[in-house]
């Protein structure tokens, strides 16, 4: 598999809800350096509980590539995200009903088949004021 056919296939997988599935296009120490909401595991291989944690907060929870460029063994992937917030996350415990759509970029690094770095930004701004959540504040 070509790394832009794994990129899409990790996508698919989380915008499917089939968490189990992501060992196929995720190396088990993957390394995501931009968390989507403060309060995620921060660890290698941690990004497996970040995005369960996303997926049990987001229902549905969407990711719909726009674009993917790829180089060598990076993949750059410009996407819309979209959900509703139906469940609880470690920065907003009480589900809103609220739904979001924003825009984001990822970078992706890959060897052997599987991602195994994460980089990535995103409206989060937007996402915040459109789920009605405060802004974190560091303690």
């Amino acid at each position: 598999m070509d790394n832009k056919a794994v990129v899409r296939g990790f996508f698919a997988a989380v915008s499917e809800r089939r968490a189990d599935d992501l060992p196929a296009f995720m190396a088990s120490g993957v390394i995501d350096h931009n968390k989507m909401i403060h309060g995620e595991p921060d660890e290698p291989g941690a990004a497996f509980e970040g995005i369960r944690m996303q997926l049990a907060a987001f229902d549905p929870l969407r990711l719909r590539v726009e674009e993917l460029v790829a180089e060598g063994d990076r993949v750059v992937a410009r996407l819309t995200m979209s959900g509703t917030h139906t469940g609880t996350h470690v920065r907003m415990p009480e589900p809103t009903g609220r739904s979001f759509e924003n825009e984001a970029i990822f970078l992706f690094t890959l060897g052997d088949g599987k991602i195994t770095e994460i980089r990535g930004v995103s409206d989060r701004l937007g996402l915040f004021l459109q789920l009605g959540w405060d802004w974190p504040t560091i303690d």
